[in-house]
């Protein structure tokens, strides 16, 4: 229980940040995408600052022998890109650029109930699904994937 808290703490304190941030609105995203026109930087202090709240507290984390809700840090092999990580970041980029939301601000606006989020949120929960089916087609995914790597999708072990 404690692990799903967690989680949805976290994802409420996200929310809440973009929200404020006004990265909900897709306006401010496109505009941030928009570097060869009138391009709007706000978005940029909102990653600084994740980054730097991410910089500053992961030396503090890491100084404990095991994380608050969880019986061990995940250990994740260091990998190179390969080609499925430069498709798939090609087509989120596309995604985002042609729908204006990613993943995030997509799920948290969708409490506005504006028709293109009703839109948008079914679609990219039918690309995640396609994306599995196609993997599991190809042999690509849990079973084929270096001993450690998490699959899309992956749930982590209490």
């Amino acid at each position: 229980m404690r692990p799903s808290l967690s989680a949805f703490l976290s994802g409420l304190i996200f929310a809440l940040g973009l929200g404020l941030a006004g990265m909900t609105d897709p306006a401010n995203v496109l505009g941030f995408l928009d570097i060869a026109g009138d391009w709007d930087y706000r978005l940029a202090f909102v990653m600084g600052g994740a980054i730097a709240v991410h910089a500053a507290l992961r030396p503090l984390i890491h100084q404990r022998a095991q994380p608050l809700f969880a019986a061990k840090f995940p250990s994740l092999p260091a990998s190179k890109p390969d080609s499925k990580l430069l498709v798939g970041a090609a087509l989120f980029g596309v995604g985002w650029g042609l729908g204006g939301y990613c993943p995030g601000p997509a799920l948290t606006s969708l409490a506005t109930g504006a028709f293109p989020l009703l839109v948008f949120v079914p679609a990219m929960f039918a690309g995640f699904y396609l994306a599995q089916v196609l993997q599991a087609r190809i042999g690509v995914g849990a079973g084929s994937q270096r001993p450690g790597t998490p699959s899309v999708g992956a749930t982590p072990a209490p």
